[in-house]
């Protein structure tokens, strides 16, 4: 039976940050920073990939209650086909720390890097399913981005976009090649490159395109 994370790993003013959506072929991608109260514990917490969505909805809310401080953040798909989805997720997940309104004696940052911080920082590989704080902000990110994703499958019907949240699934990539990139596709990301070359090449009547 999950259990959850060691909610005695919570430390007072420890900010856990994480992201959602470096993979995508579309949309933002994600960031969120979350300072859990310890006088306060959340059940149920966890690597957000790892809990039901219906699971995630719940939570979400809790953490926006419970929490000493949160901030969401996002870099636009401008901002990655500019700087690249490295960059672009960092400057990100500084955005979601400077938005706390409580300044955090520590940020721990999912994966093995860290943006560039005021406060101390520290990367945690796989944090997400080890420190609570880096957990909660995987929910509060992924809720978040699923809900973009949701809403983006009504305006550009056809892609799947609200399945498969823009992940270069077998529906998403034969859509591509079929309706074209829309404009929240990453142009910089080789399968929308060439799908945008493609369409060029037909527009300007190449022969057998």
């Amino acid at each position: 039976m999950q259990m959850g994370l060691d909610f005695n790993l919570v430390e007072d003013l420890v900010a856990g940050v994480d992201e959602v959506g470096r993979g995508p072929l579309c949309g933002a991608v994600v960031t969120a920073a979350v300072i859990l109260d310890p006088k306060r514990p959340i059940l149920g917490l966890n690597d957000s990939k790892k809990l039901t969505e219906a699971r995630r909805e719940k939570l979400f809310d809790e953490i926006c209650e419970k929490a000493l401080s949160f901030c969401i953040a996002r870099a636009e798909v401008e901002e990655i086909d500019q700087l690249n989805i490295l960059h672009a997720t960092m400057l990100a997940m500084q955005r979601a720390v400077e938005g706390l309104h409580i300044t955090p004696k520590l940020a721990l940052i999912d994966g093995n890097r860290c943006p560039k911080l005021d406060v101390p920082a520290a990367p945690v590989v796989k944090g997400d399913s080890q420190v609570p704080a880096i957990a909660a902000a995987s929910i509060l990110a992924k809720v978040t981005r699923d809900r973009e994703m949701a809403e983006f499958e009504k305006v550009y019907p056809g892609y799947g976009i609200g399945g498969h949240k823009g992940y270069p699934t077998p529906v998403h990539l034969e859509a591509l090649a079929r309706l074209g990139p829309t404009p929240i596709h990453r142009r910089s990301f080789a399968p929308v490159r060439a799908a945008f070359e493609a369409r060029s090449l037909h527009a300007e009547g190449f022969p057998g395109i």
